[in-house]
């Protein structure tokens, strides 16, 4: 010990010293752990005493071991285990008198109603802080007790007279008195050795269960039965006695609220006993203390039956947990009256008589524990992250191991903090509690915080009603408010990207944009003077569709005198140019600002399609909160969404009723216009999406896909099969026609002569054409079409135009000047357009390979967002080098499928296909000659089997035979009439099984993509919700220091600075250390890269048929078979998915499967072996 330590402790002997009240008494030890010595703690240090502390091995970091003047270790490590350490009686009483203890205080738990060990302390000289060991033999035991009771003419429930030792009495008690009945443990409490037994139950493996549980925990197994009451309240009486005979109680608790016969929440006093109730229980408890010659503190327990019936229960010959509230609502420190008592002092000394014993208010205690009440109360474990508490008026607690970087182990009881609450009514009490509980903050570890705020918000305990078996009756209890964690989720988040960089899927190199980028002013085109975007913006055409409905919304855009605009930078131009990875928080940080800019256009196109699914599967955000957060940011322009008919915004067909119920939560979250269409134009096949949306109140635009030049004499897709099918849209009924152009094929002149055509003879039909500027002749396209009698043509912000996105709304703007009125501000448009151009920056690490024009798409077809994402997969995918072979063979593939339109989801069959036979090396011939072999990507199964409709002209036979032999069936109808409704309400109930909140808009979404909305709600409880993150935090390591600004909710914001990374652990971690709000957190890492190993896997032989290799480099996702299995040519081994792409491996050959060398998970390059199979 240091000089300045002897000198602090000298100073504080010396104050105590002087001040002392116990004479020769200074020292105590606590034969516990956890809370309850550090409470005897205080008061021991307030009546100038020392204090002692003992601990097991398990317990050296615990709190209570720090809160001691001197603690000293149980036995050596490995002497006795976690438990039995503090049941070691001799060992205790051994470091109690080494160490000159003058008292020993037991607490409660443990030894604290153990006659033995009050006999053995008293007998080597030392005081025993509690009733003297033949009191407890006397009332310890509830059998003793009982006896006692029914002596002093104190009702008893029935029960048998001793304690019983063999199931056969424990029948014939049930035989006479009948079920139910309750099994106890004459020894200890806590709610362990009960059972309660009913009628049909089994009473032996009742019996054998308490006695097993009374042994372990209290070291006697003997138990004891009686009658159950059912719905009873439990009320206890505090009781103090001197050495002198006097015995006074500090009034009634309701004990009622419990789980397994454990005290949940304790009130003081009872709330709705009635008086004359509670007076004769006081009165039968005082009477049994002084029957008993009890000394010290004490409890006395009784049952009240829903007739106000008492029944005294047992007496518990210690301290209780829920002291506390009795304390609060009498102002006596029960603990200091224990130790003063044991001293020799006597009640009227200490100032406690019974007519100067009154009572404030009322007092409430919850127990927060580290259990997870959604899991059946299973005790959760680990290190506490977090640790911020309650405080303020009315509000006391009484800890243990509450403290960041606790260990919560699972040796002990999972009690983390007592909360204490008081009040003038019970009602302040309660309030005071639910916000105490609120304000808790607890990371790392589950508790029961949710479950508490359930109960006490409960209209049974607001009015004070509960039962003891309340808990169990109710099961709406467990409908908990979830707490969100998202400070910490967010840490865990950066945490990882500190230490393995980013996982962001296609993410090459960091964000060019190294700062948050700037949102730009809006002037006056007339008097220079900035546009307030705080204010609401103008009226839009959105208005007008409130006002007036989808039909007179229709005829109003047909009356415009010029061609309106749609803005596709929101979906179609940065999934066509960035992999369609902007994210919602930078979509909402220019929406204010687009309102106002654009308040003309015609709408913003700005969901479905690919971004349904990549906000889930890529960003880890909720489309539908990115929609609902962009409307109420932008009420006055219509938002228009890509529906895929009958598959909704999936890539194959679903039920009908799972398309209306979808459609139905686009509408109601903020999409006003859908753009419905079918990828190869089969009427029956869109009729679905149109009918949903007509269904929903929603303005339908049923949609022609347009694909290659119709100009080109002899091609299969002319002028009179478009006509052909705007006939019949125009005869299902539509307030839109839109022309969607994928590729970008459709020329100037054949704009000109489509809408022209469809102009002349529909003149009342509002058009709305879309195109890709992959060719470079988007803007002459789009102004013919709009000189042709088009309404409204697509366009993108400059910025993120051109190439395979839309065009230049700028460059239209400038072609139209002069002939036609477009609605829409120019210079706002510029103004706008500098945010975007940061944005180009900040996703740069997402960009396309593109360096201009592609003239060639006239040939090959690859419609614009496909082009960039194909590029993007065969790169991923080990096929960049080959390029330029893929567009050539994505047109054989093309040829192969029949020429079929080509716009999601057909267009990926084509390309799924294409990368397929690249990366097999098969030409045309190839896969016509070994169609009935190949193991097809499941899309290209899908497309022939019929699931996407049925194309124009057939399906290329005898290919499509071929390659359906033996795996799937041939659909010739449309494929939702093969399928089943789905059953709404049970996926609803499945998914609230799984997941927490489960609204219909989540049901649409598992319905659309099951897999992906699993795998994003799994990462949202990982990580919370990233989408408040900005980009470049999601995207870049953060930087030593570096203060980072996460608005999480309306005026809440975290200040983030990573403070350090730490070295890497023997498991493979690093601890990186993080200020939050100024406060240090750390969380730990799994260092992925250092636990990389080179793994080099034997390839498969292409020329021998039993063994099997991966057709393509990809994830094994799935394995079907194992060593052994028996397998018949064409069965499926495994599933490879390669980004969007999956396929399913079949057997080549017929056999026994050999071993199986990837498993789920693995990364496989082409050819890799899978697995043998056996002849």
């Amino acid at each position: 010990m240091s000089d300045l330590e002897d000198l602090e402790v000298n100073t504080l002997n010396d104050l105590r010293k002087n001040s002392s009240l116990l004479g020769s008494m200074k020292k105590i030890l606590v034969a516990n752990r956890g809370e309850i010595p550090i409470r005897i703690f205080r008061t021991a240090h307030e009546l100038s005493m020392q204090s002692v502390a003992i601990y097991s091995y398990e317990d050296r970091l615990s709190m209570h071991r720090l809160k001691a003047d001197e603690a000293y270790a149980i036995g050596k490590r490995g002497q006795y285990s976690p438990v039995q350490a503090y049941l070691a009686i001799d060992e205790i009483i051994a470091i109690a008198k080494k160490h000159n203890v003058d008292m020993i205080h037991p607490g409660y738990g443990f030894l604290s109603e153990n006659s033995e060990f009050a006999r053995k302390v008293e007998a080597s000289g030392i005081k025993w802080v509690g009733p003297p060991h033949n009191v407890i033999d006397a009332v310890g035991d509830k059998v003793s007790a009982r006896t006692l009771a029914i002596a002093n003419n104190v009702p008893v429930v029935p029960g048998t007279p001793g304690p019983i030792e063999t199931v056969e009495e424990a029948s014939e008690f049930v035989a006479k008195y009948g079920y139910p009945v309750i099994i106890k443990a004459a020894f200890g409490g806590g709610g362990r050795g009960m059972r309660v037994v009913r009628e049909g139950e089994d009473i032996e493996d009742a019996f054998r269960r308490a006695t097993s549980e009374a042994r372990t925990a209290f070291g006697n197994g003997t138990c004891f039965i009686e009658r159950f009451l059912d719905k009873p309240k439990h009320i206890e009486v505090q009781l103090l006695a001197d050495g002198y005979g006097n015995v006074i109680h500090l009034f009634e608790r309701d004990c009622s609220v419990q789980r397994r016969h454990q005290k949940v929440v304790e009130i003081a006093p009872a709330k709705t006993l009635p008086i004359e109730v509670r007076d004769a229980i006081l009165a039968d408890a005082v009477k049994l203390a002084k029957s008993a010659n009890y000394r010290n503190a004490g409890t006395a327990e009784f049952l009240v039956d829903k007739q106000n019936r008492h029944y005294f229960i047992e007496i518990n010959p210690r301290i209780q947990v829920e002291h506390t509230i009795t304390e609060e609502i009498t102002g006596v420190d029960i603990v200091a009256a224990q130790i003063q008592i044991t001293a020799g002092a006597s009640l009227e000394q200490l100032g406690l008589l019974q007519d100067k014993i009154t009572t404030r208010g009322f007092a409430i205690q919850c127990r927060i524990t580290t259990e997870d009440p959604s899991k059946n109360f299973a005790p959760d474990t680990g290190k506490i992250e977090v640790y911020r508490s309650a405080g303020g008026n009315g509000v006391r607690l009484d800890g243990g191991n509450g403290f960041a970087g606790a260990i919560i182990s699972p040796h002990y009881d999972s009690m983390l903090v007592k909360c204490s609450c008081s009040g003038s009514t019970y009602e302040i009490a309660r309030r005071k509690m639910i916000r105490s509980l609120v304000e808790f903050r607890i990371r790392g570890v589950k508790t029961n915080i949710p479950f508490l705020l359930s109960l006490l918000t409960h209209e049974t305990f607001v009015n004070g009603d509960c039962w003891t078996t309340f808990i169990d009756d109710t099961p709406s209890l467990f409908d908990m408010m979830t707490t969100q964690n998202r400070a910490q989720k967010l840490l865990a988040y950066l945490g990882d990207l500190a230490v393995n960089g980013s996982s962001i899927k296609g993410q090459v190199g960091l964000p060019k944009l190294d700062k948050e980028a700037s949102i730009p002013i809006l002037h006056d085109p007339k008097t220079g003077a900035p546009i307030d975007i705080e204010k609401a913006p103008p009226k839009g055409w959105r208005d007008v569709l409130l006002e007036k409905g989808p039909v007179e919304f229709a005829k109003e855009v047909r009356k415009f005198k010029g061609t309106l605009i749609m803005d596709t930078t929101w979906r179609d131009a940065h999934q066509s140019l960035l992999a369609t990875r902007v994210r919602t928080i930078d979509l909402l940080n220019i929406a204010p600002t687009t309102a106002h800019a654009l308040s003309g256009a015609f709408a913003l196109e700005c969901w479905g399609g690919a971004t349904f699914d990549v906000a889930m599967r890529f960003l880890h955000e909720d489309p539908w909160v990115r929609l609902r957060k962009m409307k109420k940011l932008v009420p006055n322009i219509p938002f228009q969404m890509l529906l895929r008919g009958a598959n909704g915004v999936a890539y194959s067909s679903l039920p009908d009723n799972a398309i209306d119920h979808f459609v139905k939560q686009a509408k109601d979250n903020g999409v006003d216009i859908f753009r419905v269409f079918d990828a190869l134009n089969d009427l029956e096949q869109l009729k679905v999406g149109i009918e949903a949306v007509k269904k929903a109140g929603g303005v339908v635009e049923s949609t022609v896909c347009y694909s290659g030049d119709m100009l080109q004499p002899g091609k299969k897709y002319n002028l009179d099969y478009y006509l052909m099918i705007v006939d019949k849209i125009v005869e299902m009924g539509t307030h839109f026609l839109g022309i969607k152009d994928m590729a970008g094929t459709l020329k100037p002149a054949a704009a000109t002569k489509l809408i022209g055509s469809i102009r002349a003879k529909y003149p009342d039909l509002p058009i709305h054409v879309h195109t890709h500027d992959s060719a470079g002749t988007g803007v002459a396209s789009m102004a013919a079409a709009a000189k042709a009698g088009a309404d409204v043509v697509d366009v993108a912000t400059n910025s993120v135009s051109g190439l395979t996105s839309q065009p230049s709304i700028s460059a239209l703007l400038s072609s139209l000047e002069g002939e036609i009125d477009t609605n829409i501000t120019a210079s706002f448009v510029r103004e706008l357009d500098a945010y975007w151009a940061e944005m180009r920056l900040l996703y740069s690490p997402f960009e396309a390979d593109l360096k201009g024009p592609d003239p060639e798409v006239y040939q090959h077809e690859i419609p614009g967002g496909q082009l960039t994402n194909l590029l993007f997969q065969a790169q991923q995918v080990g096929l960049g080098e080959k390029w330029l072979e893929t567009k050539k063979t994505y047109e054989e593939a093309n040829s192969l499928l029949g020429d079929i339109v080509k716009v999601t989801p057909t267009s990926k069959v084509v390309g799924d296909l294409a990368q397929f036979m690249v990366s097999n090396k098969l030409s045309k011939e190839d896969v016509e000659r070994l169609a009935s072999e190949l193991d097809f990507p499941d899309s290209v199964l899908d497309f022939f089997e019929g699931l996407m409709g049925i194309p124009y002209g057939g399906f290329p036979e005898p290919l499509r035979t071929n390659v359906l032999h033996g795996k799937r069936r041939k659909l010739n109808r449309r494929p939702g009439l093969e399928l089943e409704p789905f059953d709404l309400k049970a996926i609803k109930k499945e998914l609230s099984s799984r997941f927490d909140k489960i609204t219909e808009c989540d049901v649409a979404s598992y319905n659309m993509y099951p897999k992906v909305y699993e795998a994003f709600r799994k990462t949202q409880d990982k990580y919370g919700d990233l989408s408040v993150l900005p980009t470049r935090f999601l995207l870049a390591p953060p930087k030593l220091n570096e203060e980072i600004t996460v608005s999480i909710q309306q005026g809440k914001t975290l200040i983030v600075k990573c403070m350090a990374i730490g070295d890497l652990s023997a498991k493979g971690t690093r601890e990186v250390y993080f200020e939050l709000n100024g406060e240090m957190r750390k969380v730990t890492v799994e260092d992925r890269k250092a636990a990389v190993e080179s793994v080099t896997r034997p390839k498969a032989d292409a020329h021998n048929p039993n063994e099997v290799g991966a057709p393509m480099a990809g994830v094994v996702i799935e394995v079907r078979v194992k060593h052994g299995t028996e397998v018949k040519k064409g069965d499926p081994l495994c599933v490879l998915s390669a980004m969007k792409m999956e396929m399913v491996i079949s057997a080549p050959v017929s056999g026994k499967v050999g071993e199986v060398v990837v498993k789920e998970g693995d990364s496989v390059d082409a050819s890799d072996l899978i697995c043998k199979i056996l002849k």
